[in-house]
């Protein structure tokens, strides 16, 4: 997409202009070889902001960057008090989101990591064992044995895991 913008005392003026709207305006500007009053312009995407960045404003200025105007935005780093309070709605809503889970409490052993925001076994997982899985057997996490414990193999049809009388149960309509 090719975009174009008026320069005025040295200055962008108003918005970005798509190549075929600008030769429409100005269909005596050679793109190739335009006059001081315009410029190319460049779309710059909005930059994906970190957990603790905020944006100083929802708009872009445009500058000039490497002989081309260019959307720039500006964003910034959150005072302690905003990281505090982003960390704090962060937390709660991973101890809801866990707390809502099917069958919750057999996980109830596992603690939130307040850094990644993730649930964390207190055992770590052990390594995928490829005869079990082609067997239909899965390894999950056991609350009623604080451990990691095999499944018995997966009949056919629509299972669901229960955690508590650690069986499949079939899905019923």
């Amino acid at each position: 997409m090719e975009l174009y913008i008026r320069i005025k005392d040295g200055q962008p003026f108003k918005h970005p202009i798509l190549r075929d709207n600008f030769c429409q305006a100005f269909p005596d500007v050679d793109v190739n070889n335009l006059p001081p009053e315009f410029a190319r312009f460049e779309r710059i995407e909005r930059p994906v902001l970190g957990m603790y960045e905020v944006m100083v404003s929802e708009d872009p200025t445009y500058e000039l960057v490497d002989g081309v105007y260019k959307d720039v935005w500006q964003k910034r780093d959150m005072t302690a008090e905003e990281k505090e309070t982003t960390r704090q709605v962060a937390i709660k809503a991973a101890q809801d989101f866990w707390a809502a889970r099917l069958q919750a409490e057999n996980w109830s052993a596992w603690v939130l990591n307040e850094e990644t925001f993730q649930y964390e076994p207190p055992i770590p997982r052990p390594e995928p064992d490829q005869t079990k899985l082609d067997a239909g057997i899965k390894t999950f996490w056991c609350g009623a044995d604080a451990n990691w414990k095999d499944t018995p193999a997966r009949p056919e049809g629509e299972f669901k895991f229960d955690f508590f009388a650690w069986q499949w149960v079939e899905i019923t309509p």
